[in-house]
């Protein structure tokens, strides 16, 4: 079992920067993919950025490639996403996930555990 918490979130400018974590319960959680989605109000859950188990492959949703960065600190069992260049579009609650094996990185019914999401919200 993998507990998820993510933190990090808040009101930021556009143009500004934020780092979002999630920290996670279990020591088996280096051995996840790992994912970060959003889901901004009225709108479906979306992929936002994938890290493989082993840290070694990265994959990224059109809208966060150049801007965002996805990496993870195995000693502290915590999982990042680096968010620079801020848009007003990407506001909206974020979600860590994780699975032992993912299929499809992007399609957010491939994995099984979740956070409770942080909240970011990029003022115009």
């Amino acid at each position: 079992q993998v507990q998820l918490v993510e933190s990090g979130g808040g009101l930021v400018q556009a143009g500004g920067s934020l780092r979002l974590s999630c920290a996670a319960s279990g020591r088996t959680f280096s051995t996840y993919v790992k994912g970060w989605f959003r889901q901004a109000p009225g709108k479906e859950r979306e992929f936002v950025a994938a890290l493989s188990w082993s840290g070694g492959s990265t994959n990224y949703a059109d809208s966060a490639k150049g801007r965002f960065t996805i990496s993870r600190d195995n000693a502290k069992n915590t999982l990042y996403l680096q968010m620079n260049k801020l848009k007003p579009e990407d506001t909206g609650v974020y979600y860590c996930a994780a699975a032992r094996t993912v299929a499809a990185v992007e399609k957010n019914n491939e994995y099984d555990y979740w956070g409770q999401g942080t909240q970011v919200t990029v003022s115009s």
